[in-house]
Formats: C-alpha cells, structure tokens, sequence
C-alpha cells in the first residue's frame, strides 16, 4: 500500500486558494472514459456516492473558517493499493472501486482521524474521494487508485488539521494533538490485512541472502 501527501505547488496542488483545479483535475478521466463507454465512479464521501463536482469545490471552499490568505485550506492524499492487494480486492473494475471506497471509508479516514489525537472520528472529517482508474503511467497492470481531498477545517470549520505538521502527539505548548504519518501508514496497511483478510508477507531482513 503506497500512501502520499501531495507537495504543495503552484499549479494543481496549490492549496492556498479555490479547490476548483484540483477537484477538475480529479474528474478529468471520467470524461475520456464516457467517451469510450467505459465504467467510471464519482465524487464520494464517507456516506454518499456520485456527489457533484460542484458540491465538491463548495464544500471545501467554503470551509475555511479563521484561516488567513496564505494559509493552506485543504490537503491532497493519494492512496494506491499494490497490484497484489487490488487483486483481492475484486474480479472487476466496478468491484474493486466499490472495495477502494469500503477501504477509505472504513479504514483510512477513521485511522486519519485518530491520529490528530484530538479525540476525533471520521465524522469529524470533511473529505471527498474520487477512484483513477488510469494505468499509462505505471509499470503496475492493476493501477487503480484513489485521490482524496481533505479539508484544512473539521467539520465543524472549527479545528484546523494539518497532516504535514512535524508535531506528534504534542501534550503542551501551542500545538497539541499532531500527526505521525508513519504510524498513519503503519495503521492503514494493517487495517487494509484485516478488512480483506489479505496475507501480507514481511520479509525477515535476517532471512535475506548476503550478496
């Protein structure tokens, strides 16, 4: 399972103004797709499928409760299973995004969440998913995978959440709660095993052979 925050810049991933580029950029293989009659997903969150791009770019704009000009407003995530876990995750393209969202959902959000260590849940987490389905630019023949976009505000347009922050579980000070990204990634490959009952195997640096 290969996860990864974006680097801010000043094209698509620049993530101090509207969210309308990169929510575009998210949509955009739907359209090659319909043209070619091909199965494509929409916009989704933690309840509802097919949601409005529109709704979308609304949502995460308009929460910005508090936050200055130059102040990020929402963070892009990318989730992409290996080819062996996609294999388990389904027969059909269909199949496999219906799981990928059963995954963000059940498992990524809520370990998301957890991991501010404010207490939250992922219903505090105002985030919407949209499945790629694209493998021209991978060696990896089941590329599937998932583009997130989360706010910067929970819910509430309260609490300002940041995944980049180098604070962990800060007890004082300013900042209190943070975020371990390696325990993130730890938590969702081991969620992801449980919910597909999926066999990964770890290889013993002690069993490797010396070259």
């Amino acid at each position: 399972m290969h996860i990864d925050f974006a680097p801010l810049s000043g094209g698509t991933y620049n993530n101090a103004g509207s969210s309308r580029q990169l929510v575009s950029y998210m949509e955009h293989e739907d359209l090659e797709r319909m043209e070619k009659g091909i199965y494509t997903d929409g916009f989704f969150d933690l309840i509802d499928d097919n949601i409005y791009k529109s709704k979308v770019i609304k949502d995460i704009d308009s929460n910005i409760g508090q936050l200055l000009k130059t102040d990020a407003k929402f963070f892009a995530i990318h989730v992409s299973p290996s080819e062996s876990e996609l294999r388990i995750m389904g027969n059909t393209e269909q199949e496999k995004a219906e799981a990928m969202k059963r995954y963000i959902r059940e498992v990524f959000i809520p370990e998301y969440a957890k991991n501010f260590n404010k207490g939250l849940s992922e219903a505090d987490i105002k985030f919407y998913g949209k499945i790629h389905f694209d493998r021209s630019r991978s060696d990896n023949k089941l590329n599937m995978h998932c583009h997130l976009i989360v706010s910067r505000k929970d819910q509430s347009n309260k609490k300002k959440l940041s995944p980049l922050t180098n604070h962990k579980n800060t007890k004082n000070g300013v900042i209190t709660g943070g975020f371990d990204r390696v325990n993130l990634f730890q938590q969702a490959e081991q969620g992801f095993d449980k919910l597909f009952s999926y066999d990964r195997q770890y290889q013993n640096p002690l069993s490797m052979p010396i070259p």
